[in-house]
């Protein structure tokens, strides 16, 4: 076996990708990820036994959380710009150890390597198959995906200028965890659901960082046809990173369009601002590969949601930023204070046409938490009339499997008295469907991005407020949540740690499940699959 890997839902056979990542990662891309990640539990495992202040390590919280988050699946395919990371991080795993007086620690906390073979090497013995508990790994896997996933909010709140070092200081606790032999299964349930209450807390501070600088998101019309004027595409999740863009366009003649997970931006209010932000082109992360041939202008990964390129044209208009990476494309550094010089971009953009035209129309979104709690007496009256008989959660992530037809057909043939709440690129399933409204709150209310899955969490408690509820899940609230990578695990841990029962994941069940933590899922807390579309809406409905 060349490699092992299971963190994402497209994973091969649903039990893990041994040779070539379904993603397309490669092997040696996979083992420089897994050595990575086992450098970070060596820091933390530092950090935690030899009690150093989270405060006092500065710039080092900011790197494990660049580095957790380039090994999110789709994010970074550089074998170099990670083998630079796990050299950065080990030379700041030794200073923290001859700095403190640990004994007793983990070889994670002490090897060495000399070169890119000895990593590799190192890498073989030390991936997710050296668990040998299967029960042990499982929930280690579970709560390490959960950490990659806050790690992601974390970063972005942390780009605004918003921290809680509260988190950081338990990214060092649970990753220096998955180190612990003594500690038990039902040790490991526990951290699990703590890493849910962290998950949590990093959504709100995601939250508090985007309102506060770009203000509540508001309902929204978005175009998504196209202009005659050559154009940028942005993809990812992160909003600095579009806001500077946005800057250095403004009256260059340049558009700016988003893609897949960017799509939300839209519905900010200091976005609306520039003239030259076009719209939304196209639609979930992995149809990239036609609408990238048609978009014809460069494209700008801020974060994940890479697919390798087939052609060589593609790859020469892609560039990266922060987590991301890829092989041959360029990668744009921020400078000492967090700016970026995407002049290289920009100029690229004037030499090529304007997008091909793929779609037309527009599409409307920004239902986020405090724009639902203004419709909130009019959701509550539809609610007492019977005018609106349940809710459907549908967030999460949208991805490449015939089966994920399932939540277009299920959002399709939902009775006409229900709504969907929805954030993440799961929507693109169905968001530019044609499902009317109810009295004139919209079928699908998009709260925003995948973090933003938080609005969906507070929409719900303020529910639970008005109606007088003792438990969340006594609301005509039903969770039908696709997943396909990391931060739908932390989205997942969060809702259980808020006590939120009866949640269905699909199209399938994690891969990194063994049979015996599936079944405690199952038991505490009703996690299900799902079915077809006509017997789970029967189900759904009746219950």
């Amino acid at each position: 076996m060349s490699m092992f890997c299971y963190q994402c839902q497209e994973t091969a056979g649903g039990k893990g990708c041994t040779v070539h990542g379904v993603c397309g990662k490669s092997e040696e891309v996979a083992k420089l990820q897994d050595l990575l990640i086992y450098t970070l539990k060596g820091i933390s495992e530092i950090v935690v036994k030899g009690k150093i202040n989270v405060k006092s390590l500065g710039q080092t919280n900011y790197e494990v959380l660049n580095s957790l988050f380039m090994t999110i699946t789709n994010a970074n395919f550089d074998a170099g710009s990670i083998e630079k990371q796990i050299v950065k991080m080990i030379a700041v795993r030794d200073k923290l150890r001859n700095s403190t007086d640990c004994a007793d620690l983990h070889d994670a906390a002490t090897f060495t390597v000399s070169c890119r073979v000895s990593m590799l090497g190192k890498a073989a013995s030390i991936g997710v198959l050296s668990t040998a508990d299967e029960d042990v790994r499982s929930l280690r896997e579970m709560i390490t995906y959960g950490l990659k996933g806050m790690a992601a909010y974390t970063e972005h709140a942390k780009n605004i200028g918003k921290e809680d070092l509260s988190i950081n200081a338990f990214l060092y606790e649970a990753l220096a965890a998955t180190l612990d032999d003594s500690l038990s299964v039902d040790d490991l349930v526990a951290l699990t659901l703590k890493t849910g209450e962290y998950g949590v807390k990093a959504m709100a501070l995601l939250d508090e960082a985007n309102t506060s600088r770009f203000g509540n998101p508001e309902i929204t019309k978005v175009n998504i046809g196209v202009r005659k004027n050559p154009a940028i595409l942005i993809s990812g999740h992160d909003l600095t990173d579009l806001e500077q863009l946005l800057e250095q366009t403004k009256g260059t003649g340049v558009d700016v369009y988003t893609h897949s997970e960017m799509l939300p931006a839209h519905y900010y209010p200091a976005f609306k601002k520039y003239e030259n932000f076009a719209g939304n082109y196209g639609n979930a992360w992995w149809k990239q590969l036609n609408e990238f041939v048609s978009f014809h202008g460069p494209i700008l990964f801020t974060t994940n949601c890479i697919v390798p390129p087939r052609s060589e044209e593609v790859r020469n208009r892609i560039f990266t930023t922060g987590s991301a990476g890829f092989p041959g494309c360029k990668h744009i550094e921020a400078d000492k204070n967090g700016k970026k010089d995407f002049s290289e971009i920009i100029a690229l953009a004037k030499t090529l046409p304007a997008p091909d035209e793929i779609e037309t129309g527009s599409i409307v979104g920004g239902f986020a938490h405090n724009q639902v709690f203004a419709l909130a007496d009019k959701i509550v009256d539809a609610v007492k009339s019977g005018a609106i008989k349940k809710f459907f959660v549908m967030a999460g992530c949208d991805g490449r499997m015939k089966s994920r037809e399932y939540y277009t057909e299920f959002a399709k043939k939902l009775p006409k008295d229900t709504v969907i709440l929805t954030a993440g690129c799961a929507k693109y399933r169905y968001n530019k469907l044609q499902l009317g409204d109810i009295g004139g709150i919209p079928r699908v209310l998009d709260a925003g991005q995948c973090n933003d899955s938080y609005s969906l969490v507070l929409i719900a408690l303020k529910l639970k407020e008005i109606f007088g509820l003792d438990d969340i899940n006594d609301l005509p609230i039903v969770y039908n949540i696709a997943w396909y990578e990391q931060k739908a695990v932390i989205v997942l841990l969060a809702l259980l740690s808020l006590g939120v029962k009866n949640i269905h994941l699909g199209p399938t069940l994690p891969g990194f499940l063994s049979p015996n933590v599936a079944k405690v899922l199952v038991e505490k807390f009703g996690i299900a699959g799902v079915g077809t579309a006509d017997d789970d809406i029967e189900r759904f409905m009746n219950a």
